[in-house]
């Protein structure tokens, strides 16, 4: 009995999971859910800056394909990071590429090298040849993310058949949002991993895991993105042992949120 509009409306409120959902009742609620009102709701405010940064021009003919376009990840800023939006959610995504992080000796090809890969969304990923000093950071600003979102921060890696010394000691893991600072170590490994994460005196146990993009991945932490802007920095480090070490891939540090 309610008008379209109205029901449009009401669907805006919900999520874009849930507006998918509601068009297979019927062919109102089809309608009323593929309505551009509905799904300029689930975009991101700052949409129209997002469309201007990508490397390649989207196409499409409604709010609602330019969800789906952007739910498919897309390749911003120069290549150097990809955006996404969460599917069920409409909740912003970030991955910052390793040339957007901070590698220490990165430009000196005595210690990384960087290579093409076909299986990784950047153009250039760095390879450890050989450190004694690996010391890895980045950092975002929370505007950039979804207001009132727990976030999770994830180093995306890999370690190659002929890694050495990466595990003989664990790497410290530092996440810092303001004035707090959360840590943990991590043994960078294949298979099951250990980690222990000290936050305000409480441990857990974790593990370096594997993705289903075929990449592996460290969390270096969690934090919340509220309603003001703060600087998050995250590193991974280990400059304590003093041996050579080598075979570490990075891609980046992902950011997305976490349920």
């Amino acid at each position: 009995m309610l008008p379209e509009d109205c029901l449009s409306i009401i669907l805006s409120f919900t999520s874009p999971e849930d507006a998918l959902r509601a068009s297979l009742v019927s062919s109102c609620f089809r309608l009323a859910s593929d309505s551009d009102l509905v799904w300029e709701r689930f975009l991101p405010s700052d949409y129209a800056e997002i469309l201007s940064n990508s490397v390649t021009p989207l196409m499409f003919c409604s709010k609602k394909e330019l969800f789906q376009c952007l739910s498919d990840s897309v390749l911003i800023d120069g290549g150097n990071k990809v955006f996404k939006l969460e599917k069920s959610s409409g909740k912003k995504c970030y991955i910052l590429s390793a040339k957007e992080l901070s590698i220490t000796w990165s430009s000196n090809p005595l210690y990384w090298s960087w290579i093409s890969m076909a299986e990784s969304r950047f153009c250039r990923v760095a390879v450890l040849r050989t450190t004694d000093w690996l010391e890895i950071g980045g950092k975002i600003r929370t505007k950039m993310l979804t207001p009132n979102t727990t976030y999770g921060a994830y180093l995306i890696m890999k370690i190659s058949e002929r890694a050495y010394g990466l595990d003989l000691m664990a790497s410290e893991i530092t996440l810092e949002v303001g004035n707090q600072v959360c840590s943990s170590n991590v043994f960078l490994k294949h298979g099951e991993g250990s980690k222990e994460m000290g936050n305000l005196g409480h441990k857990k146990e974790g593990s370096v895991r594997e993705r289903e993009d075929g990449w592996m991945e460290v969390e270096l932490g969690e934090f919340y993105s509220g309603e003001k802007d703060e600087q998050v920095k995250m590193s991974l480090m280990e400059v304590k042992g003093c041996h050579l070490k080598g075979g570490l891939l990075i891609e980046g540090i992902e950011f997305r949120p976490k349920h």
